[in-house]
């Protein structure tokens, strides 16, 4: 796909005048979190990847131009200049992975104005869902306190879109499977499943649904609340011994009180000499019910995630933003209240006791680390697509570094965020400005 009409009606208005009137200076946008969300006290960067890839085939097509000119009544010498543009720019940005905080830049993008405010609308909404999601994943990661997480949530997503999306973004945080069989293909994925109710119902007894599904397919995991859980789970380990299943088997408990459940199919579990037999739960599940599970002492090894990580349902959206912060070489600003920006291409420096927003041109405050890199130059990809497990890799390690208090899962409290010496005179300089003109 072109991409080029993924956008607003608005950014291409603005494009085209900026067209028309001969303004193909360079741009920087500052793409951010203004605040974090309610319950957040950090975010895990996602979605740069998925920005990278349509930036590198942005264009019109023909099909594009015709509608352009014929539904949107574009005069002929916008349209021509349209099918010209190619995004030529540069982005430098947060790896995927990364933790970060409210007015810490994800990315920002250099190019000829036209360029840069067309590509606005798919980046915002890229680098907006999946962080979010990525953010409540890492939330459940911290949970678990140590057990393996699995991504259910594709039936429930707003869209086969989000839901390849969200698969992606869980993996980044730390999940190590999806039920998505499509995901797990694309992004060399373990894909994971277990039965429905639905298939147990379709025999006439549990027993005989466990035994048919166990000679299928060899090692199972067995659903064992469809009619009596306790039932279930001594009808699982009947079938699991008679057939001598190869492997690891497992049961699925996925409604009633979850760790009073999982303690009485430990104790059968082992008493019948399965002690390796894993226990998986599910249904509703999120980082709240994984925590009280695990202060529970639940004996749960695992836990299958679905709506409410896939919709990031206490936190749906960021108040991200895309903004202007130079022109031509001049820093600018907006001052609207409680939205105000700080001019200039920037850098986070990150430290030990709190982060730093700079600008790009400083170096590193005293035991601090700059987090934006460059991904992109003259619209080329710098380096190969990451592999997941390289960004998951990283969000493990900024995930250790969390403080205590960020991580609460409620009331957290974020470190705080500061502005660089450099940074504040620049803004004091550009609002001085803006007063005189």
């Amino acid at each position: 796909m072109s991409g080029g009409l993924l956008t607003d009606l608005y950014e291409l208005k603005m494009a085209a005048s900026y067209l028309r009137h001969g303004m193909t200076g360079q741009a920087t946008f500052s793409l951010y979190a203004r605040k974090l969300p309610p319950g957040r006290g950090f975010l895990v960067t996602a979605g740069l990847a998925a920005c990278l890839d349509f930036l590198e085939a942005f264009s019109f097509d023909q099909d594009d131009l015709a509608y352009l000119a014929d539904v949107e009544r574009l005069p002929p010498e916008t349209v021509e200049s349209f099918g010209r543009l190619r995004f030529t720019g540069d982005v430098w940005a947060m790896p995927e992975g990364q933790v970060v905080y409210a007015g810490e830049p994800l990315l920002e993008v250099t190019a000829p104005i036209a360029e840069a405010q067309l590509v606005e609308t798919v980046l915002l909404n890229h680098m907006t869902f999946q962080t979010s999601v990525a953010s409540k994943a890492a939330r459940c990661v911290l949970a678990a306190d140590g057990a393996e997480l699995i991504d259910f949530a594709f039936r429930r997503t707003q869209g086969i879109d989000a839901a390849m999306a969200v698969a992606r973004t869980t993996a980044i945080a730390g999940f190590s499977a999806t039920s998505n069989v499509e995901a797990a293909r694309r992004y060399g994925l373990p894909a994971v499943g277990t039965m429905a109710h639905s298939y147990i119902e379709a025999f006439r007894d549990e027993r005989t649904a466990f035994e048919t599904f166990a000679l299928d397919h060899g090692r199972s995991t067995f659903l064992v609340d469809t009619y009596d859980t306790v039932a279930g789970v001594r009808a699982a380990i009947d079938v699991a011994r008679r057939l001598h299943l190869p492997g690891t088997v497992g049961v699925r408990l996925d409604s009633g009180d979850l760790a009073q459940l999982a303690r009485k199919a430990r104790q059968l579990l082992d008493g019948s000499g399965l002690r390796d037999a894993r226990i998986l739960a599910s249904g509703g599940l999120d980082e709240y019910a994984i925590a009280d599970l695990v202060a529970q002492n639940a004996p749960i090894d695992a836990y299958a995630v679905g709506t409410k990580v896939g919709v990031s349902a206490d936190a749906p959206y960021l108040d991200s933003a895309y903004k202007l912060v130079e022109y031509d070489d001049r820093p600018v600003m907006k001052l609207s209240p409680g939205k105000v920006t700080a001019p200039g291409k920037k850098q986070v420096f990150r430290g030990l006791d709190a982060d730093v927003v700079g600008l790009r041109s400083e170096k590193a405050p005293p035991g601090h680390v700059p987090l934006l890199v460059a991904v992109m130059r003259e619209g080329h990809r710098l380096t190969p697509a990451e592999p997941l497990a390289e960004a998951s890799k990283r969000c493990a390690a900024a995930l250790a570094r969390v403080p205590e208090a960020a991580r609460a899962l409620h009331e957290p409290v974020p470190p705080p965020v500061r502005q660089s010496p450099s940074l504040t005179r620049l803004c004091t300089q550009v609002r001085a400005a803006l007063a005189a003109a």
